[in-house]
């Protein structure tokens, strides 16, 4: 059986350089398809789609609200042709109804232990419209490495620097944050992978750099030492959401390789400041992402906060508009008060204002946004700062001797050696 998966394009925020990271969500699904089947997968990020090639069966992965009207479109061009579709992805639970209106099936859950169902019933001809499992999550020990052959891997470089691979050590998030939608998709429970099953997929990674997707590695602290302590030895260099605000963690985060974290900036306090001195001070980069237009958020609010991350001396921030995602508690509340001004998806890339701020006009919010942007990077791009954060781990690299044994394995490979 021939199966086509796709993760349809979508929109890189405005202001933002353009790089694409080989997806996650894809290559962890495609880990739990049987073996018998022929896989291929299509980023239309960095490349176009085929549609005139004859796949049996098709599979549409959509990670984000943005990428669900698209992936619509995409089903539709081969259902006319008779082909069979099946949507799965974090956007497709959270906007189910209206991807069955374009699929034979859904997949709503997580896929492990699930997949030889669906595709046994595939080729019994008796595809379910609705497979759903978002109350029943697997075990997570069944979780094993992402199968990234896949991918093709030379469509994933910037400037001739190859992306970091996305991996996840947990599921699950114990916090339930006001713009998140994660408790309804994994579950308040944090679900930690063992650490024999993480390690085992990290050094498979064929990638000295890596993102570690988990929403939160600060959710359980003797977990997150002893995961790092066994990381130590990989010599990976990699980069996270939050790690825990404690100097044993914060050690053993640098020895394990920790390049920089993802960190909120949420306030302009001595406790933001704090936090972001101690990443450094272990020599962890930090690129702070900030939420605007949130009730508080006033005109000088937003401006005084980006005097401030000038001040405390970012890495790179990151600018977003507070975007009400279906399932979250910004949804729950914003539709209740009447103040979502707009259900098109496409607008939902978190750089549009799809809603009446509490203290300023949509188009003023929109234009401190792009303030936002302009004033942090005036000095130095954003392109400069992330070759900043590039040469500091290469010289890492450098000084462990992984940069020289990584150059090796590339050309041994080039040239078949």
């Amino acid at each position: 059986m021939k199966f086509k998966l796709i993760y349809p394009k979508w929109r890189k925020l405005d202001g933002q350089t353009e790089f694409h990271l080989p997806p996650h969500g894809p290559v962890v699904f495609a880990a739990t398809i049987p073996d018998d089947v022929n896989v291929t997968f299509v980023d239309e990020n960095v490349e176009a789609i085929d549609f005139d090639d004859s796949p049996d069966f098709v599979g549409i992965s959509i990670m984000l609200t943005s990428q669900v009207k698209r992936g619509g479109e995409i089903a539709d061009r081969y259902r006319q042709r008779g082909i069979k579709v099946i949507f799965g992805g974090i956007a497709t639970m959270l906007h189910t109804e209206e991807t069955m209106l374009h699929a034979d099936a859904v997949f709503l859950g997580e896929a492990e232990g699930r997949m030889e169902e669906v595709f046994r019933d595939f080729r019994d001809n008796r595809l379910k419209k609705c497979y759903d499992y978002t109350l029943d999550f697997p075990a997570i020990e069944s979780v094993g490495p992402a199968r990234r052959s896949i991918l093709n891997r030379e469509l994933y470089y910037y400037k001739g620097v190859q992306m970091v691979d996305l991996v996840h050590a947990s599921r699950g998030c114990r916090f339930n944050c006001y713009p998140c939608c994660v408790s309804f998709l994994g579950g308040r429970t944090f679900r930690p992978r063992p650490y024999d099953k993480v390690i085992e997929e990290l050094a498979g990674i064929d990638n000295n750099r890596l993102f570690m997707v988990d929403n939160s590695l600060a959710q359980d602290k003797k977990w997150e030492m002893d995961l790092f302590r066994e990381m130590i030895p990989l010599k990976k260099k990699w980069c996270c959401h939050p790690i825990e605000d404690d100097d044993e963690v914060l050690d053993l985060a640098a020895q394990a390789g920790a390049w920089y974290v993802y960190q909120a900036v949420f306030d302009t306090s001595d406790y933001i400041r704090e936090r972001i001195k101690r990443y450094h001070d272990y020599g962890i980069g930090v690129e702070g992402t900030i939420l605007l237009g949130l009730d508080h958020h006033t005109e000088d609010y937003i401006k005084k906060m980006i005097d401030f991350l000038l001040e405390v001396n970012l890495d790179l921030a990151e600018f977003t508009i507070l975007t009400p995602f279906p399932h979250t508690r910004a949804f729950d509340d914003l539709r209740g008060e009447g103040r979502i001004l707009s259900y098109d998806w496409n607008d939902y890339t978190c750089d549009r204002v799809v809603f009446q701020p509490k203290n300023m006009a949509p188009e003023r919010l929109r234009e401190l946004y792009d303030y936002a942007w302009e004033t942090f990077y005036r000095d130095e791009p954003q392109s400069y700062k992330m070759f900043k954060l590039i040469k500091k781990v290469m010289m890492k690299e450098k000084e462990e001797g992984t940069f020289k044994q990584r150059r090796r394995d590339l050309i041994s490979q080039a040239f078949g050696k």
